[in-house]
């Protein structure tokens, strides 16, 4: 199963790349799908791309479910 996930831009790097942050854990994406992004936006991550610009209401409200779902998959 595929997931995309929110993540938060922490830095642009050269290249149309970025760091970003996933609820704390850092990656190097490729930010060459979506224009106009600056630190502090939320993309929707999917196997290393971007693929596009959210709003950081929608990003913390799925980050949540995430979580959410992770915990109940934890109950024995």
């Amino acid at each position: 199963m595929c997931l995309a996930i929110p993540a938060r831009v922490e830095e642009l790097l050269p290249d149309q790349m970025a760091r970003v942050s996933v609820d704390g854990v850092g990656k190097i994406i490729s930010v060459a799908l979506v224009d106009d992004l600056a630190i502090g936006d939320y993309v929707v991550l999917h196997v290393g791309y971007a693929l596009a610009k959210i709003d950081e209401e929608e990003a913390m409200a799925t980050l949540a479910l995430l979580r959410e779902a992770a915990a109940l998959g934890a109950q024995p």
